[in-house]
């Protein structure tokens, strides 16, 4: 009964897409794992760490295409999602230290006996199992997501006033979680990791393991989203991004077609957010950061508004770029690098990388067909009078 409505949502550019997930999840590892590193296609652990990182930034991007490139929601504090579920990780593996640890101590984390606080607050219960993580890291964001857009979305709040109030969000947790008292680590964060479900998170197997389940989540995201923007759901989205009044009119609950596809959309950043914890090691707030959520955006702009693969693209080749440009001479400049490529994408490719190759695309078929027919009603015989 799933499946049916899932295959059909695959079209050839979802199916290469998928085929490139499946091959990145056995080759990278195979090729860090089983190849010595004297050969000349061997993947390093830190490039795998570091391609895992991407994934998760992408699958960040992808739930940011969904509300904004089809349902027209611009949010600017989709990081606050994304930290909110590295936290839950962050909890869970904290837990893990036990009496390996500065301190020594079994149930508190190093942070609170150098605090002195006297026992684990009641919200660190459970976290010490991974079920229970798993349950948080997609319970905290939703939940977040689905209390802000019901009074948002019930108010009718829209456009850039929408994207200023979820600004504001994210920027009011950095200040909490910068407190030591809410018993989060405080500006420190949560940090020095050691397992995650009984293996070493720093091992070269651990890291494998933590890409190939990024990709397999990426993949996972991916299908979702199609599912939605293909079925009947995501046309109504369409609808509400471009012509949100009359969608209304036509007697469509529009804030509870928002309200759903903005928690869906948060889920997925809290996902993201789990599995890149244990892979960089450190969850701080930090990642609650405006610009953050801001950064998001521009990967999505980039590659493509709207067109899913396009936000996977952009969040690859903008970080890469990060990367590259922010280890050199280069590095007090990237901002304003970051700042230009916004600028110049929107006057240059308004519909982002993949976006405007669609649209290339689109108009050379149409050609291709005015030319086939012109061929043939030329080629016609003409008709021979009647005697």
């Amino acid at each position: 009964m799933i499946a049916g409505p899932l295959i059909r949502s695959l079209d050839r550019g979802a199916t290469i897409f998928l085929t490139i997930c499946a091959a990145a999840t056995i080759l990278i590892p195979a090729l860090n794992l089983l190849t010595p590193e004297s050969f000349f296609l061997h993947v390093p652990t830190y490039l795998v760490a570091l391609f895992g990182k991407y994934v998760c930034y992408a699958i960040l991007a992808l739930s940011i295409d969904l509300i904004w490139g089809y349902c027209g929601i611009l949010s600017l504090g989709h990081g606050a999602f994304f930290a909110l579920g590295g936290y839950a990780m962050g909890m869970y593996l904290m837990r893990q230290i036990g009496t390996r640890g500065v301190y020594a101590d079994p149930i508190r984390p190093d942070f609170m006996v150098f605090l002195n606080w006297p026992e684990l607050p009641v919200y660190w219960y459970g976290f010490n199992y991974f079920a229970y993580a798993a349950v948080m890291i997609l319970l905290v964001p939703g939940l977040l997501a689905f209390v802000f857009g019901w009074f948002a979305f019930r108010s009718r709040v829209t456009g850039v006033y929408l994207s200023i109030i979820t600004q504001a969000m994210t920027f009011a947790l950095t200040l909490a979680f910068f407190r030591n008292n809410f018993g989060f680590g405080g500006n420190n964060g949560l940090t020095d990791f050691k397992d995650i479900l009984g293996f070493n998170v720093q091992a070269q197997a651990t890291r494998a393991s933590l890409f190939a389940a990024s990709v397999i989540a990426l993949a996972i995201c991916f299908v979702i989203c199609r599912a939605v923007v293909t079925s009947k759901f995501g046309k109504v989205l369409v609808a509400i991004r471009d012509a949100e009044s009359r969608t209304r009119f036509l007697g469509y609950r529009v804030e509870s077609y928002k309200l759903f596809v903005f928690t869906l959309s948060a889920c997925m950043a809290g996902v993201a957010g789990a599995l890149y914890v244990p892979q960089v090691g450190i969850i701080n707030p930090s990642e609650f950061a405006p610009a953050n959520s801001i950064e998001a955006v521009i990967w999505v702009a980039v590659g493509g508004r709207g067109t899913l693969t396009g936000a996977v693209l952009g969040a690859i080749l903008v970080n890469y770029a990060k990367t590259t440009f922010t280890s050199g001479m280069l590095a007090p400049y990237w901002l304003f690098m970051l700042g230009a490529m916004f600028v110049l994408v929107t006057l240059f490719l308004p519909r982002g990388i993949i976006g405007t190759w669609r649209h290339w695309n689109a108009e050379r078929q149409a050609k291709l067909s005015a030319a086939r027919e012109d061929g043939a009603a030329v080629g016609e015989p003409t008709a021979r009078p009647a005697e």
